[in-house]
């Protein structure tokens, strides 16, 4: 999947200000999803999803309706299934929709670009329509590695550092390498009912 020619992304952009914010955001979440999922599946696997880019308002009756919070939130996933196989992935992955305000809000008071900040949240989200998730410490020491490793290869900081260490390290040679780190730790990622891997902050 070099191009992500495999790959079909539907992207809507629900709010205008998105193209005030950043100068081709679609183009922006196209490429975190692509990378997200050139970590995680074969070369030659076929999948789709859609990314919805939103305001906080919409954000907000969606955290409200899925998640019983009534607060607008920076991203959020909606898994198609319940356990992914990378290796067969489905034929439909899910949808992933961002928040422009609070994302513009977070990067702020991190300290980082918003394009940044908007490729780790999409990279974040592509990785919970995959199985993974962050409810746990087991389940985050599998997932936030994976994160900054595919963040480094795009030439992005660690994001769950503050901002004085936050330089990129040296992307890993192979995928595989990461994949045997963490591969005992997915098992657990993905066995989480669909309810409760909607979660995504």
């Amino acid at each position: 999947m070099p191009d992500g020619s495999s790959i079909e992304i539907d992207i809507r952009i629900a709010s205008s200000a998105w193209r005030a914010a950043l100068p081709n955001p679609a183009a922006a979440v196209r490429r975190a999803a692509i990378a997200a999922l050139k970590a995680e599946l074969p070369p030659k696997a076929k999948t789709s999803l859609s990314i919805l880019l939103t305001d906080d308002a919409e954000m907000r009756k969606l955290n409200a309706g899925w998640r019983a919070k009534d607060k607008p939130t920076n991203v959020l996933s909606f898994p198609a299934e319940n356990a992914v196989d990378p290796a067969r992935p489905p034929a439909w992955l899910g949808d992933v929709a961002l928040g422009l305000a609070t994302c513009q809000r977070e990067a702020r008071e991190q300290k980082k670009a918003l394009a940044d900040h908007v490729t780790h949240l999409t990279v974040h989200g592509v990785l919970h329509l995959l199985g993974y998730d962050h409810m746990d410490d087991e389940q985050a020491e599998a997932m936030e590695p994976l994160e900054t490793d595919i963040l480094a290869a795009m030439g992005i900081g660690d994001p769950y550092k503050p901002a004085a260490s936050r330089k990129p390290k040296a992307a890993k040679p192979k995928k595989q390498a990461v994949k045997k780190k963490t591969a005992k730790k997915k098992v657990a990622a993905r066995q989480k009912p669909a309810a409760k891997r909607k979660r995504t902050k």
